[in-house]
C-alpha cells in the first residue's frame, strides 16, 4: 500500500502476514472463521472491506463443496487453522490476479489546502462558483454538504456513506440550513469543517475502492505458466486463422484478437492503451507475420508476444476507469 491516491491492493501485504488463527478454545463453525479471516483481512488492508465477489471467489478456491454446508459445520483447531490460513491465501491469490485500485483517506490532501492559504483561498472560491448555479453571489449553508460531494475522494473527501461522522461535523459548525453565506462567509465556514475533517481522518483512515482497473501482467503470468489455459488461447486463435481464407497475417490475426478478447486475458483495452500494444507488436519479427507457420510455431508465436506483453505491463503498469 502507498500514500494518500491511487493504492494498488494485490494480496502482497496478506501473504507477508502472521496467518496463524487467534488463539482460542471455542469451535468454530465454517461461518464464524470467515467472518474471523474477513476482520483479519480488513485489518491488514487498513480498514478495507472487500467486495463480496473477491470473498466468494476465494471461499471457492478452497474446494469446500457445498458453501452453505462448510458454513454451517464445526471445525476443530486444527482444521480452522488450515482452512483460515488457506482462505486468506486464496484472497491474495485473488488480488494478485485481479488488483483493487484504492485511496486511503487519511487528511493527508486536505491538510495540504489548509496549509496553503492561496490554495485554499482558490479552492474555496472555485466550490462557490460551481454551486452558485443562478450567478446571485449568495449561496445557502446547506450547500457545504454539496461542496463536499464536489470535492470529492480525489481531493480526500469520503463518501458520506461510507463516513456517518461527516453528517456530524456538518452539523457541529452549523453548516446545514437555508441561511445564505457570501463568497467569504461560504470560505469562512468551509475551513474548520474541513479541519476537523482532516483531523478525523487522520485518527481513523477511509479506504475507498475506485472504479478503476489495474493492468500489470501478473494475470498473463498466470496464463503463461498454465500450459492447458495457454493452449487454449492459442487453439481459439487457431480457429479463427483457419476460418479466415486469405486473412490478414500472423501478427495481425493475433493482434486483432486480443484486442477483442484481451480483456479475459489480462490486458488492458487497446482504445486506451494503443502504444502498449505498438511496443509489443513491433518488437515481433517482422518475417514472421506472413510465413506459413506449423501449428506448433505458430503456438510458440503467441506465447511469444505473450511474454512480451507480460514484461511490458510488468515494467509499465496501467490503469483504466
Amino acid at each position: 500500500m502507498a500514500d494518500e491516491g491511487l493504492t494498488i491492493v494485490d494480496g502482497e501485504k496478506l501473504r507477508l502476514a502472521d496467518l496463524s488463527l487467534p488463539e482460542s478454545d471455542v469451535t468454530f463453525t465454517g461461518a464464524q472463521l470467515l467472518d474471523v479471516a474477513d476482520s483479519k483481512v480488513s485489518s491488514l488492508l487498513c480498514g478495507l472491506s472487500l467486495p463480496e465477489t473477491v470473498k466468494s471467489s476465494a471461499l471457492k478456491r478452497l474446494n469446500v463443496g457445498d458453501v452453505i454446508n462448510f458454513r454451517c459445520a464445526e471445525l476443530d483447531r486444527e482444521e480452522a487453522s488450515s482452512k483460515f490460513r488457506e482462505y486468506v491465501i486464496a484472497i491474495a491469490d485473488e488480488l494478485e490476479d485481479d488488483p483493487i485500485v484504492a485511496s486511503i483517506l487519511d487528511g493527508n490532501t486536505l491538510r495540504l489546502f489548509l496549509e496553503d492559504e492561496d490554495d485554499f483561498a482558490m479552492l474555496a472560491e472555485n466550490l462557490f462558483t460551481e454551486l452558485d448555479i443562478e450567478d446571485t453571489g449568495k449561496i445557502s449553508k446547506s450547500e457545504i454538504r454539496n461542496a463536499l460531494l464536489h470535492m470529492g475522494v480525489e481531493m480526500g473527501i469520503p463518501p458520506f456513506s461510507e463516513f456517518p461522522l461527516l453528517d456530524d461535523i456538518l452539523k457541529k459548525h452549523g453548516a446545514e440550513g437555508e441561511e445564505v453565506l457570501g463568497q467569504a462567509q461560504f470560505a469562512e465556514l468551509l475551513q474548520p469543517v474541513l479541519q476537523e475533517l482532516a483531523e478525523a481522518l487522520a485518527e481513523k483512515h477511509v479506504v475507498v475502492i475506485q472504479d478503476i482497473k489495474f493492468s500489470n501482467g501478473s494475470k498473463l503470468r498466470k496464463l503463461l505458466g498454465d500450459k492447458q489455459q495457454l493452449n487454449n488461447v492459442i487453439e481459439q486463435i487457431l480457429l479463427e486463422k483457419y476460418s479466415a481464407k486469405d486473412g490478414p497475417g500472423n501478427t495481425k490475426l493475433i493482434r486483432d484478437f486480443l484486442e477483442k478478447h484481451g480483456k479475459e486475458l489480462g490486458l488492458p483495452p487497446p482504445e486506451a492503451h494503443e502504444a502498449v500494444y505498438n511496443e509489443v507488436f513491433l518488437a515481433v519479427d517482422d518475417k514472421k507475420n506472413n510465413e506459413e507457420l506449423e501449428k506448433d510455431e505458430f503456438g510458440a508465436l503467441v506465447e511469444d508476444i505473450l511474454e512480451k506483453f507480460a514484461d511490458e505491463l510488468e515494467a509499465n503498469p496501467v490503469f483504466d476507469n
